[in-house]
């Protein structure tokens, strides 16, 4: 099968950047070999945001660049790195990031995938049966490369070949979580938003600062950029809104709010409604019901609500109100889920 750019017919990122980027360092993801790194790390690759420039910043080995850079290859072959996701998933699609690599990006890359149960001693990568999911693909300088894909299979690890050598700013894997939910504990409580537990922020009404997908990521967030956040909005009673999936649909018992590092933009209040849906059109089209009555919030705070929630049966979305503006940093809906 032919696989076309992304970029060549739409003008705009595909629709698959909306899903979880599965190699995401701060999902868990790792680099965790590359045949050459002379001028730039390989852990770059799955680092947050794009790729920056520092004109003047050099190192003991020639221009620092915020990527992966192989050496100017003087033998035959080509240069590629091994990649474990943070989770595994079904792989639709990707971003092969050349941000900034404008003499000293690769022309071209390709990408191969497989399923392994543990990567312990590893050491021959080379000798693993690889399965292509991108064939070789041309890349643009200094640019997002999309490129869709169409296995259905699932996936632990890829290997990103850059032909013959170069750089790339970044490696985007987008997909969708796969867990095993039949080997899981019913009784268990758990994050039923968690990115890596298969959650997804799938709309909002505003996201102008920051996007929504960073609700649902790990830890508490590294900064004012790292949550969801509205532009001011001077219209009365106003209240934005951001709308997401469930990892599995469950019952919720205990509910954080987190307003980390939102000190003068913090929203006055939020509330939270739940509904059941087969699908994700549930913008207009859902019956919602509150899950969490409207609640005072505080600056740089984690707001913990339990008794607060509303016992309303299992649910599969959630849709986050806030008054009438500004940023959370995480949201944690805890329960378990419903066979």
């Amino acid at each position: 099968m032919a696989f076309t750019k992304v970029t060549e017919i739409l003008k705009e990122s595909p629709a698959f950047t909306q899903l979880t980027d599965l190699a995401a360092e701060r999902l868990g993801g790792k680099v965790l070999y590359a045949t050459d790194d002379f001028f730039a790390e390989k852990e770059n690759l799955i680092a947050p945001t794009r790729g920056v420039f520092i004109a003047d910043k050099y190192t003991d080995r020639g221009k620092w660049m915020d990527g992966w850079e192989s050496r100017r290859k003087r033998v035959p072959g080509h240069d590629w790195a091994v990649i474990q996701l943070a989770t595994s998933g079904k792989i639709k699609g990707f971003d092969i990031d050349t941000n900034f690599f404008l003499g000293n990006h690769p022309p071209h890359a390709s990408i191969e995938a497989i399923y392994i149960e543990n990567a312990d001693g590893i050491t021959d990568w080379d000798t693993l049966s690889w399965k292509e999911i991108l064939p070789k693909s041309h890349l643009d300088a200094g640019s997002q490369n999309f490129y869709e894909s169409n296995s259905d299979a699932i996936y632990t690890h890829l290997r990103l070949h850059i032909y013959p050598d170069g750089g790339v700013a970044r490696l985007r894997v987008y997909g969708e979580v796969f867990k095993n939910w039949d080997t899981f504990d019913a009784s268990q409580e758990i994050d039923l938003l968690a990115a890596i537990n298969g959650g997804q922020a799938i709309a909002c009404n505003d996201m102008f600062f920051s996007a929504m997908s960073n609700l649902i990521m790990p830890n508490r967030g590294a900064n004012m950029g790292d949550g969801w956040e509205t532009k001011r909005n001077r219209t009365p009673n106003n209240r934005d809104w951001v709308i997401l999936k469930l990892a599995h649909k469950g019952t919720v018992d205990r509910i954080i709010v987190d307003t980390c590092h939102f000190k003068g933009n913090y929203p006055d209040s939020c509330s939270i409604e739940a509904c059941v849906a087969d699908n994700d059109d549930v913008v207009n089209n859902a019956t919602w019901q509150t899950l969490l009555p409207q609640q005072k919030l505080s600056a740089d705070f984690i707001h913990e609500f339990t008794k607060e929630v509303n016992a309303i049966g299992a649910v599969t979305h959630i849709r986050l109100n806030i008054f009438p503006d500004g940023g959370v940093s995480r949201l944690r809906i805890f329960g378990k889920i419903n066979r």
